[in-house]
């Protein structure tokens, strides 16, 4: 990216005018106007007010390729827990800049709305903060504890604010342009599975099967039995599953989860053993995470602790992540098992 374009890209999430920044540098509107039109280029000695006023350093007013520009987002959006609201807003600009100038091109979009759900995530967890305290002096504030389900993604009672109607309308559509596209299909069985519209579900894994010849047929096969209640047809779908595909790692955490979903916890761990032990390095953290879950569900707190101390491990060996949100979390979460450890110990 041309220094132009960057001025371009800060002034606009700064929301000012180029009238309004030609004033502050003393300059003409005119040459701000060239600069963002990348037919000249500031004046050296301008550029430490143009940092100072954008709050960037120089080498950022300076051409970052598009692609190391993305790949520091998203390395942003991994490793802060809460972002700079100013960076953030810059770096919306800047990918929205970057759609516009790219029609065909998706991925802008992909970084804003991850960006966004990143955004949304520091709200809930505000909201469920706020609503935890606003409970713990006064317990019968009936819309703190739904304020508390809905930031934490608790069950809604409400079918009408529960249902997913929408999500599932968009899927169908999305199929009918994209017939092919087997991401849509498993997507769109989710929400009808968990609404219960299983009749329109069996219609999908039937096309699901004539376009996926993999093991995500059978596991969806064996998803829409279980949901609908048939759980020892699913069981059957899903033992011939892990014949057909015994070398495939995301079968074993398939049926972890399937045994975790029925409470079958030593069987769930057993199973999240194996699909990680299938992985091919740098592995994901999918299996440690549950089984993590599981000891804590089961108070099994020391158990809790040596998966995620295993999850930190995996992350350092194998991808080289040792600081940031996604390894500072786990560490916070460590923290706080020991803590609830000792005590537990002292009563």
């Amino acid at each position: 990216m041309e220094i132009g374009t960057q001025i371009k890209v800060l002034r606009t999430a700064r929301g000012v005018t180029q009238e309004a920044l030609a004033e502050q540098l003393g300059v003409s509107p005119q040459a701000v106007s060239k600069w963002e039109r990348n037919a000249t280029v500031p004046d050296i000695a301008l550029l430490p007010a143009l940092s100072s006023y954008f709050g960037v350093t120089i080498d950022e007013l300076f051409a970052l390729s598009d692609d190391t520009r993305m790949e520091r987002i998203q390395n942003m959006l991994w490793d802060e827990r809460v972002l700079d609201r100013a960076v953030a807003a810059r770096e919306e600009a800047f990918l929205l800049d970057k759609a516009r100038r790219e029609p065909d091109n998706g991925q802008p979009y992909e970084l804003l709305a991850d960006l966004h759900n990143h955004l949304a995530g520091e709200h809930r967890a505000s909201a469920a903060s706020y609503a935890k305290l606003a409970l713990e002096r006064d317990e019968n504030l009936k819309q703190a504890h739904s304020a508390l389900v809905e930031a934490m993604g608790g069950r809604l009672p409400d079918w009408n604010g529960a249902n997913h109607h929408s999500l599932i309308d968009w899927y169908k559509d999305f199929l009918q342009r994209h017939p092919g596209n087997w991401h849509g299909y498993l997507f769109l069985l989710d929400q009808l599975m968990d609404d219960g519209r299983f009749e329109e579900a069996q219609r999908y894994v039937e096309q699901l099967a004539r376009i996926d010849h993999t093991f995500r047929t059978p596991l969806y096969q064996g998803l829409l039995l279980w949901y609908s209640g048939q759980r020892d047809q699913a069981m059957k779908v899903w033992e011939q599953m892990c014949q057909d595909f015994p070398e495939e790692w995301c079968v074993w955490l398939q049926m972890g989860d399937a045994m975790a979903r029925s409470c079958q916890w030593e069987k769930a761990k057993e199973y999240y053993h194996k699909g990680l032990e299938l992985q091919k390095p740098p592995r994901f953290v999918d299996s440690l995470e549950s089984i993590a879950q599981i000891c804590q569900i089961t108070g099994d707190l020391p158990g809790a602790i040596d998966a995620l101390e295993e999850e930190l491990k995996l992350l350092a060996d194998e991808w080289d992540i040792t600081t940031g949100e996604t390894a500072d979390g786990v560490r916070r979460r460590i923290q706080a098992l020991e803590e609830r450890a000792m005590r537990q110990a002292k009563i």
